[in-house]
């Protein structure tokens, strides 16, 4: 009867490494696609802008390269090493932290985990290769301009903006 459990048991946990397996490939898989994203679409829109001047799309939309040193969308920039190193750092720390809530959290948080940390591997790349972070979507309505921002930011904020959705809307008792 004990050969019988143990195999039920080591057939239980093959089962549920695989099943975890396939959804940490999943989430790199995410993870790498994003990050590949965000810098084919950086350097491509780095070494067209070097000799010309802003993308026209349309009314609404240019790619104007700009030179991020803050974090999210231009915010808190400054022209100081000490601040920029201890921005960059703190992210690195984040990165760390999304990387151990990844783990730790259920499928439908990975996907969004996994939204973030594409992006954000994507930008402190950036910080550490750049030392700024190349911004170019130019989203405007004649004078107004919002924040300049790049492909990563897109997927940071889709992934921060599901976990906000899933807490309001399916609450964890």
């Amino acid at each position: 009867m004990s050969d019988v459990n143990i195999n039920k048991n080591s057939n239980k946990n093959f089962f549920s490494s695989l099943v975890l397996g396939k959804n940490y490939f999943f989430c790199l898989f995410i993870i790498v696609i994003i990050f590949s994203l965000d810098r084919i679409s950086k350097i491509t829109i780095i070494e067209y802008q070097l000799g010309n001047n802003s993308i026209y799309i349309n009314d609404f939309v240019n790619f104007d390269l700009v030179w991020n040193t803050g974090v999210g969308f231009g915010l808190l920039s400054f022209h100081s090493s000490i601040l920029y190193n201890s921005i960059t750092a703190l992210i690195g720390l984040i990165i760390i932290f999304l990387i151990y809530l990844l783990i730790k959290s259920k499928l439908s948080d990975k996907i969004s985990f996994s939204l973030i940390l594409g992006g954000a591997i994507g930008n402190f790349y950036d910080r550490l290769v750049y030392y700024a972070v190349p911004d170019f979507i130019d989203i405007h309505y004649q004078t107004f301009h919002w924040f300049t921002f790049n492909i990563a930011d897109i997927f940071i904020s889709l992934g921060i903006i599901m976990i906000i959705l899933k807490d309001l809307v399916f609450k964890n008792d």
